[in-house]
């Protein structure tokens, strides 16, 4: 038996209701506001405390560093 594809069969005449367009946008918005936060918790927020705290320095922070003491 041989399967059609689905997609062909979806009425293309048809508009979504107006409440289900805002539903998605609504969940596409939640989605991203969630990896703004994540985000800014996660990666943003621990290096500014590092930075703040004198943390460890970068490998290219350190490299440069090491060629401004031999240029002086």
């Amino acid at each position: 038996m041989i399967m059609g594809n689905p997609f062909k069969e979806i009425l293309t005449n048809q508009e979504l209701p107006e409440i289900l367009k805002q539903k998605v946008l609504d969940d596409v918005s939640a989605i991203k506001l969630t990896i703004d936060i994540a985000d800014l918790f996660v990666i943003k927020f621990p290096s500014t405390i590092v930075d703040l705290m004198g943390g460890v320095e970068s490998q290219s922070y350190k490299l440069n560093k090491e060629k401004l003491t031999k240029i002086q």
